[in-house]
């Protein structure tokens, strides 16, 4: 069962992060590099997991979770690794990184782009699972649906024993604004993330949410999972957690901040080896 308490009490101090920098608990620092369809997120965690200092960047250098143009990421990794630097004056060594599930070839290429910027990879997951280090639950399915795809992990007594994804994410819902609305999809983008217009563009883009819940059912049925954990950007949209439950049948919630999630569990997950 999820602690949302607990959850969102965490969260709100990633987020409060981006701004304020906390003092760390211990000397060695754990970096989460969440290379995402349509943004860039560096976490910073102590030893305890006490959220430290966080950045972020809109992007387009990935597509369905594989990096396109290598040169920009890393150069953007580069210029976040050194901003939380500069805030916490001293270097960040250790970091961890992690996948959409089912795209495990391009492995390489993020391990790359964190160890071009300077970063030690101790650790590679996929990100459901890496999600999951935030949330802590034992029996379920963790949904993650950022810019490119929609990943989730079945999760029973604890261990992943199903992982999966499919290439329908918050790009698709993108494509659909600005094709209604007549619009660029940089345009469509600001719409997304304006919750002032939630409920204004759900009729538009609930048949792609209808999709991603469909994949979601097409691997987990009501009878084999009670609950079904949102996190990703996508998720952030308000009311997609009750078209979740209705297409699949299953209970689904999710935290006040799904996007921070994922890049936050992927620091969890850093292994300090200096």
């Amino acid at each position: 069962m999820l602690d949302l308490e607990r959850v969102n009490a965490f969260l709100a101090k990633v987020e409060e992060s981006e701004a304020r920098t906390f003092q760390p608990v211990s000397r060695k620092l754990k970096v989460g590099v969440d290379l995402g369809t349509a943004y860039i997120v560096l976490v910073v965690l102590d030893e305890e997991n006490n959220p430290i200092a966080c950045e972020k960047r809109a992007a387009s250098v990935l597509r369905d979770g594989v990096v396109v143009d290598y040169t920009g990421a890393l150069r953007i990794v580069r210029e976040l690794k050194e901003k939380l630097e500069e805030r916490l004056g001293t270097e960040l060594v250790d970091c961890a990184i992690a996948m959409p599930a089912g795209t495990e070839s391009s492995v390489k290429t993020h391990q790359y782009v964190a160890e071009g910027a300077g970063l030690n990879v101790t650790n590679i997951l996929d990100e459901p699972s890496a999600a999951n280090a935030v949330y802590q639950i034992s029996d379920g399915v963790v949904v993650d649906i950022g810019g490119g795809t929609t990943g989730l992990a079945v999760l029973k007594d604890g261990k992943v024993i199903q992982i999966e994804d499919e290439p329908t994410g918050g790009t698709h819902l993108s494509l659909v604004l600005a094709g209604n609305y007549h619009i660029s999809f940089d345009e469509a983008e600001k719409i997304k993330q304006d919750y002032a217009r939630h409920r204004e563009i759900l009729p538009v883009v609930r048949p792609v949410i209808e999709k991603m819940a469909t994949i979601v059912g097409r691997y987990v049925k009501p009878e084999q999972v009670d609950t079904i954990y949102l996190c990703g950007g996508t998720c952030c949209l308000t009311g997609i957690e009750g078209i979740f439950e209705k297409v699949t049948g299953i209970k689904t919630v999710k935290p006040a901040n799904p996007f921070l999630v994922t890049p936050s569990g992927i620091a969890m997950n850093c292994i300090c080896e200096n």
